[in-house]
């Protein structure tokens, strides 16, 4: 695709292309009752067109927000798109938000229109509609468990078409003036932020912004039509939007939807997606389960598993960026993909895939070397949803797991004296919906945005490494420097750790709470003979206790080996009796820590770490999954870990 952008200035103009050019090609697939159904260009064309008309004779106004609320499905990308023609902006919500949360957002943004997946969906607005009273219309996907309910002011999206089909001669004409009307300044969408330290924010991205950076991106890694990308990831999330939308609109390939999570992986291998994208706990979740079950596997499977694993992660990243390799270890490689690698790609869905990303968190250097040296070409991105996603990237063979690559095309990236991380570039938002003073300090005059992350740029290379986030970034009470983000991805770097959140800013000490991986863990658990009868139980076995500290003792030497970081070392800790969960608020719907809420929740363990005690009895308030709320009464171990002496050099210094 290499028609210039400026004659492609909105979402609707690049269908229409698309349309015009691959018309035949597939667009969408969608898995349901076990069977894959293709949607190719133009007929998407037409879903699109018949749920706009359907809009404007439901009485859709320019400047409305439509907001989407469901799992990954063609016709909620086909309600988005429908939006835009409109005139409307479409609003994602994610799936999981509890009733509260979802109130928050429909009432910010003023949503007169709603279209639910489900019938959960609908039940989650009809629960707030008494205080978001500017809601006019819902409409729905799915039929099932729809049939009794008022459909005054309710449609199934499927009827909202076939009106729209009877009539369109009545609207045709308007809505081709306002397709018409959009520009590269009209609003594409809203996506809010993930509220880790506050109500999330309202991030406004024009068409500019996701059409730019979708044409930039896509060049850098070559994507073209004939591409697959599975749409799992939330919707209302940015990266779904500039993958699932942006880059798909822009290259033209296909957008494939899961019949539902639970068969997300089995569908992952039946797609076999040519372009992925995972957040690092996919990815540690996947080589979590691969381990697993090699454990149990016989000893000849084994031993061979371990035999070609140990070559792949001598010559396989080497053999991947096409450096020298001995001749014979290309041909030992070679006879280990027939063995081990192949197989275990294609149980893994990752036969197909030429470009591989993940972020969002750091992802264990291990775990990443792990994936590359099977051969699949996983890279590693620095991005925001103010930035439309991309901040920096890594280019192809110089890919590395401890940096987040170089500024990706079109953006600028700068360090500010105190070393937060600032860029510019054609994906930055518009602004904060009704937030001016959020606004103006996030984003100057010149344009350049404060990501609220410290980093810097390494020499020689000029590529970018994350330390932490910049408000989290402090000092011990010694003086040394404190970043909690980096000890906890060391601690989640192992299979068994699914959570930490570090403590000791102004501290004498660092010190962490652990959660461990059920699914991990109890497989562990069961080949050691060990009963158990819930998470808490596991939780505190003394023998899992025994694990932790061991992992906690091996993070202390690896961090004690870096002279700027060696006061970051955890002298004590806890396994927490629950798992930190977004419906409580300890995690944002992204799984995010929101560190301001865990302080405040938990202050009496925290207290506990610090006051010498080896144990506290506690009750904790949770919410279970129908809404209703219970309490978790445990007494929680403390235990001390080795630390390492070193000669550690001040943070003032």
């Amino acid at each position: 695709m290499t028609a210039p952008s400026d004659a492609l200035h909105s979402i609707p103009a690049l269908l229409a292309r698309n349309v015009a050019r691959i018309g035949a090609l597939p667009a969408y697939r969608e898995k349901e009752f076990g069977i894959w159904q293709s949607w190719t260009w133009a007929q998407t064309d037409d879903q699109i067109r018949a749920l706009a008309l359907g809009f404007l004779s439901l009485g859709v106004e320019r400047g409305d927000h439509i907001a989407i609320i469901g799992r990954n499905r063609p016709a909620h990308y086909w309600a988005m798109v429908a939006a835009q023609m409109c005139g409307a902006v479409p609003v994602p919500l994610y799936q999981d938000a509890v009733a509260d949360e979802m109130a928050y957002v429909l009432d910010h943004c003023g949503a007169r229109f709603i279209v639910c997946g489900d019938q959960e969906q609908v039940d989650k607005v009809l629960e707030i509609e008494d205080r978001v009273q500017h809601i006019q219309h819902v409409m729905y996907n799915d039929r099932r468990g729809m049939r009794k309910y008022d459909h005054s002011r309710m449609n199934a999206l499927a009827d909202v078409q076939a009106e729209a089909r009877a009539g369109h001669f009545r609207y045709e004409g308007e809505l081709t003036k306002r397709i018409a009307e959009l520009d590269y300044d009209s609003t594409c969408v809203m996506l809010y932020t993930s509220g880790t330290t506050g109500k999330p924010k309202g991030v406004v991205l024009s068409n500019r912004n996701i059409i730019e950076t979708a044409k930039n991106t896509s060049g850098f890694d070559h994507l073209r039509h004939g591409d697959e990308v599975l749409a799992y990831l939330p919707m209302a999330w940015v990266g779904d939007f500039i993958f699932s939308v942006g880059q798909a609109y822009w290259t033209g390939f296909t957008v494939n939807c899961p019949e539902s999570p639970a068969t997300m992986m089995t569908d992952l291998r039946e797609i076999g997606p040519t372009y992925f994208f995972a957040p690092p706990r996919v990815f540690e979740g996947q080589l979590t389960n691969v381990m697993i079950r090699m454990e149990d596997a016989g000893r000849l499977k084994k031993k061979m598993f371990d035999h070609f694993m140990a070559l792949a992660r001598q010559v396989g990243p080497a053999i991947l960026d096409g450096k020298p390799v001995s001749m014979m270890d290309r041909l030992r490689y070679g006879l280990g993909n027939i063995l081990v690698y192949g197989p275990l790609k294609n149980t893994l869905g990752f036969s197909r895939i030429r470009v591989g990303y993940t972020a969002g968190e750091a992802i264990g250097p291990e775990i990443f070397d792990f994936y590359r040296s099977l051969g699949i070409n996983l890279k590693q991105l620095y991005g925001q949803t103010e930035a439309s996603v991309f901040i920096t990237q890594q280019p192809d063979g110089q890919v590395r797991s401890d940096t987040v690559g170089v500024p990706s095309p079109g953006v600028e990236v700068k360090i500010a004296e105190n070393g937060e991380v600032f860029y510019r570039s054609p994906g930055t938002f518009v602004e904060y919906f009704k937030n001016p003073e959020s606004t103006a300090s996030t984003k100057d005059a010149e344009g350049w945005v404060a990501t609220g992350d410290a980093g810097f740029f390494e020499d020689g290379t000029g590529h970018l490494r994350i330390i932490d986030r910049a408000k989290d970034v402090g000092k011990m009470a010694d003086g040394h420097l404190f970043a909690p983000k980096y000890v906890e991805n060391k601690l989640k770097f192992y299979p068994n750790i699914l959570e930490a959140v570090v403590f000791g800013n102004a501290r004498t000490m660092c010190t962490a709470f652990v959660n461990i991986d059920l699914q991990a863990v109890g497989n562990w658990a069961e080949r050691n003979n060990i009963a158990y009868a819930s998470y808490q139980e596991l939780a505190g076995h003394p023998r899992v206790y025994d694990m932790i500290q061991g992992h906690v003792e091996e993070v202390n030497r690896s961090v004690a080996a870096d002279p700027m970081l060696a006061g970051c070392q955890v002298h004590r800790f806890l396994i927490l009796h629950k798992e930190l969960d977004a419906d409580d608020g300890e995690l944002t719907r992204t799984r995010k820590v929101r560190r301001n809420i865990i302080e405040s929740k938990f202050a009496e363990l925290i207290d506990a770490l610090y006051d010498g005690r080896d144990s506290i009895y506690t009750e904790t308030e949770v919410t279970y999954e129908d809404g209703r709320k219970g309490a978790i009464k445990a007494t929680l171990t403390i235990r001390d870990a080795a630390v390492q002496g070193t000669q550690t050099r001040m943070a003032a210094e």
